[in-house]
């Protein structure tokens, strides 16, 4: 059974003293065989598939799933930290002492929404968690969701792009072990898995029977939840060939991962 831990109402921030007795052992590095994952996303269509493959993975001892709500999945190794503000981690930064790698799949689309508060979902989120994991185990791993088309520059007239190019920008010179971004296209659920997102289950049910054939005619450009699970996991434990990768990337990556049985 998952172990579900919630923020403290009106915990006041720990101290130094109390933060250097929580810490526990030393770093952990994240190019160890053993991964203790922490995950931003879990509920979405990419974090499910990263958290299934987290949790078959025999290499993966444990997964620290983040987010406002619990994970809905049910397993030994993992543990639901529930969040109201995901911008601020002073009050539970103990929960996070100890993992060596962290994918932040969390996102949102940006339709109907303000520069500002796309900004603190897909800027301040991510940010907040990349500067806590850094600092408490500098020898982590970090992959962050973006999107494709995403804007390096900062500089584009697409709002979101232009901020989640930010992100990507700012989480680069984060001191790492091993940090990459991730910008997914079209990306197949399998499992079982689906969008939260109306729309997108509409329009994902309606592509079924399309996928094998835009498989076959653009292989490079379409990856699947899987992959990108598979993916990550490479990235925490041997680092990315660059610091931004596309779908082919992670097909290759995930290509590199050795087979194990079918579940």
């Amino acid at each position: 059974m998952s172990e579900e831990v919630k923020q403290p109402a009106n915990a006041a921030p720990s101290s130094p003293l109390d933060s250097a007795v929580s810490a526990g052992p030393g770093p952990i590095d994240a190019n160890d065989s053993e991964l203790k994952v922490v995950l931003f996303g879990s509920t979405g269509m990419i974090g499910q598939g990263v958290l299934r493959e987290c949790l078959l993975d025999p290499h993966v001892s444990s997964v620290l799933a983040v987010g406002r709500g619990p994970s809905g999945q049910q397993h030994p190794k993992l543990k639901d930290l529930l969040m109201p503000d995901l911008a601020d981690y002073s009050a539970v930064e103990k929960e996070f002492a100890g993992y060596n790698a962290c994918f932040f799949c969390l996102g949102v689309a940006s339709s109907g929404m303000k520069e500002a508060e796309y900004a603190r979902v897909t800027y301040d989120f991510p940010m907040a968690a990349a500067q806590t994991m850094v600092r408490l185990n500098p020898l982590s791993s970090f992959v962050y969701i973006s999107g494709e088309g995403a804007d390096s520059s900062e500089r584009g007239c697409i709002m979101w792009a232009r901020i989640k190019g930010k992100a990507e920008n700012a989480i680069s010179k984060l001191p790492f072990k091993h940090v990459c971004s991730i910008r997914p296209g079209a990306v197949r659920p399998l499992h079982g898995i689906e969008s939260r997102t109306p729309s997108y289950r509409i329009m994902y049910k309606m592509m079924t029977p399309l996928w094998p054939l835009l498989g076959w005619i653009t292989p490079k450009s379409i990856t699947n939840t899987e992959r990108m699970g598979l993916a990550m996991l490479r990235i925490a434990r041997h680092g990315a060939p660059k610091s931004v990768l596309f779908n082919a990337d992670v097909n290759e990556l995930a290509a590199l991962v050795p087979p194990r049985p079918a579940v």
